[in-house]
């Protein structure tokens, strides 16, 4: 599924959103790293990456041949600021018409409208690749997500008061979030 758009963020600069490629898998990986350094709120920690540079643009060459799934990036002036994925929750009959939805932004550009960019981006890859509804779980205590997620028309259908087992904070409860398309 192909994507690409410039887009002009809160603050005046420009961004493209765009797929990523095999060549992105390096600075994926170290985006990764950063990513899951400044924030709490994500499934693992950095030193949970077990991707290498090669690995990483493998399953980004995968994703990008994909009819059905995509991997966004946001840039600006060159440096990858931000990702966000569709990912099939299963290929059966029962299951196909649902999409998993992830987010993460480096933290110096939190607040200039680039989550909001790249998920309204996929969630039209995802409507155009034919799903029925986008789902995803967030930290309960991440206000600014969830009324971000809230904003798009995600409405929350449960939670799990033990989602997360975090390492500074305890038990985060998630919210499970859903957009139908």
């Amino acid at each position: 599924m192909q994507y690409k758009e410039k887009v002009v963020l809160k603050n005046g600069q420009d961004c493209i959103i765009r797929n990523a490629v095999y060549e992105d898998g390096p600075a994926m990986s170290e985006l990764f790293v950063v990513t899951h350094s400044e924030s709490d709120y994500l499934r693992s920690y950095p030193e949970e990456h077990k991707f290498d540079s090669k690995s990483e643009s493998e399953y980004l060459r995968k994703v990008a041949e994909s009819d059905n799934e995509v991997m966004l990036l946001a840039v600006i002036n060159d440096k990858i600021v931000a990702t966000a994925s569709v990912s099939a929750v299963g290929n059966k009959y029962k299951v196909r018409h649902r999409a998993e939805f992830g987010v993460d932004v480096v933290k110096a550009y939190w607040g200039v409208g680039i989550g909001k960019k790249i998920m309204n981006a996929c969630v039209q890859c995802a409507k155009n690749a034919g799903y029925k509804q986008l789902e995803l779980e967030v930290v309960a205590d991440n206000e600014r997500a969830i009324n971000m997620y809230k904003n798009i028309g995600f409405v929350e259908y449960g939670r799990n008061p033990l989602g997360f087992i975090s390492k500074y904070s305890g038990a985060q409860e998630l919210v499970y979030m859903r957009l139908v398309l």
